[in-house]
């Protein structure tokens, strides 16, 4: 049985987490940032987000969003994971998730 969507409505600014898997580093150079961010450009573009401010940690991500439609920010991790997780599991010859479940 799916889980429940999670009540995000439109125009409210929202924090979001990102956490790797059993807290494992998820940024491990320079270029895993720029490919994160030049993702989350691109999916707050596509999915009307806007991005007010972002932390990058080692092991997780912070974000503070504004979504326009109530299922923009659902959208918007779902497609960061898609990209991602494919850039970093090939970068890095492995396989599986990295990142937890809400």
């Amino acid at each position: 049985m799916p889980r429940k969507a999670r009540f995000c409505p439109a125009g409210y600014p929202v924090h979001a987490i990102q956490r790797g898997n059993n807290r494992q580093a998820i940024f491990t150079c320079e270029a895993d940032l720029a490919a994160y961010a030049h993702w989350l450009a691109e999916g707050a573009q596509r999915y009307s987000i806007a991005i007010h401010g972002w932390v990058f940690m080692t092991n997780h991500v912070h974000l503070l969003a504004t979504p326009s439609h109530q299922d923009s920010l659902s959208c918007l991790m779902q497609y960061l994971g898609r990209l991602y997780v494919r850039y970093f599991n090939h970068t890095y010859t492995r396989s599986g998730t990295l990142f937890e479940g809400r």
